[in-house]
């Protein structure tokens, strides 16, 4: 991977309390929002899910997902705004990126952004001693991806040793980026498997995907892997990371957003 040079910049560093995934939606989108009007600067946000949660792909079908089965294991269920496969958010660190389109950082298409905003995860990964740890573009695996977002990387998508390690998705509107993703942290991460009608075989999964754990032999943290990639995205991207929190504005919206889409039915079962 190719190292770019970007004139330092100062963007808002959010650390999120847990929230039920329509809630975690809605604040990206709020973000987004708030980012493209000018209100807000470019944001990083870290976050957690409570309950776990599995989120849908924007343009996936919600006749993926067993419902029975997610309600009997005390699972959410949300439709992201971006695209992309199922992913189950429990014992994970989840990650939001905000930025103004015109950034060096995201410019140009979603594969170039892929790349360069992969390149923070990376040092991030490094940081906490994970392996092996690349960003392969892998063009082949693109169409043999299932209903489970890990059971293939995407282009410039975190692998090591072969093995999915983060599933990130991204999203372009009002000359805006939101790309968010997802790094298991530790734990089953076939559990996914019980949840979708299509019943992935774990072993699949298990030998396409890996949790931090895995790959480094010992538990990380919530926070200590936050610290990574704070240090990850302020090396690799040039940037001055300024904690902050929402803004009135921001959590106004978000509530909205909330209650009137990503909690909604009509929203969540639409296709």
């Amino acid at each position: 991977m190719t190292v770019d040079t970007y004139a330092l910049d100062i963007w808002r560093l959010i650390r999120s309390a847990p929230a039920d995934g329509a809630s975690n939606m809605a604040v990206d989108e709020a973000i987004l929002r708030a980012v493209a009007m000018g209100q807000s600067p470019p944001t990083l946000r870290f976050y957690a899910w409570e309950p776990a949660c599995l989120s849908l792909g924007r343009g996936q079908t919600v006749a993926d997902v067993d419902r029975e089965a997610l309600q009997a294991q005390g699972f959410d269920l949300v439709r992201r705004p971006t695209g992309g496969k199922a992913i189950l958010h429990v014992d994970e660190l989840t990650y939001s990126v905000v930025v103004p389109q015109s950034d060096a950082r995201v410019v140009g298409d979603v594969v170039a952004s892929y790349r360069r905003l992969s390149s923070a995860l990376i040092l991030g990964l490094q940081r906490l001693g994970v392996p092996d740890v690349v960003a392969d573009q892998r063009l082949e695996n693109r169409h043999a991806q299932g209903a489970v977002c890990f059971e293939a990387p995407s282009d410039y998508e975190i692998t090591t040793g072969g093995r999915k390690l983060a599933g990130s998705a991204q999203m372009r509107a009002q000359d805006t980026v939101l790309q968010h993703g997802a790094m298991p942290l530790y734990g089953d991460i076939t559990r996914i498997c019980r949840c979708l009608t299509a019943h992935p075989d774990p072993a699949r999964v298990q030998a396409r995907a890996a949790t931090v754990e895995q790959a480094l032999g010992r538990a990380i943290a919530w926070e200590a892997a936050v610290e990574a990639m704070v240090a990850g995205f302020g090396e690799a991207l040039n940037l001055r990371l300024e904690p902050g929190a929402l803004t009135d504005e921001e959590i106004g919206l978000a509530e909205s957003l909330r209650e009137e889409k990503y909690a909604a039915p009509a929203w969540t079962c639409r296709i």
